[in-house]
């Protein structure tokens, strides 16, 4: 099982946002990550770039 972590525009520290995505929707002007526990958060912005092999997706926002 491939589990990442989601970023704001950027993989550091300070811009981590949730741990262990395992599923990631777009729609619109939002991203919704869900994670192992099936907790949900939306964001607005849109996806940058993912990479299941590292476990990192970083979302473009304001």
């Amino acid at each position: 099982m491939c589990l990442s972590t989601a970023y704001k525009n950027e993989i550091s520290e300070d811009t981590a946002i949730m741990n262990n995505v395992m599923e990631v929707e777009c729609s619109e002007n939002q991203v919704i990550l869900i994670d192992l526990m099936g907790r949900r958060c939306t964001v607005e912005g849109s996806l940058l770039k993912a990479s299941l092999t590292d476990g990192y997706v970083i979302l473009k926002t304001e």
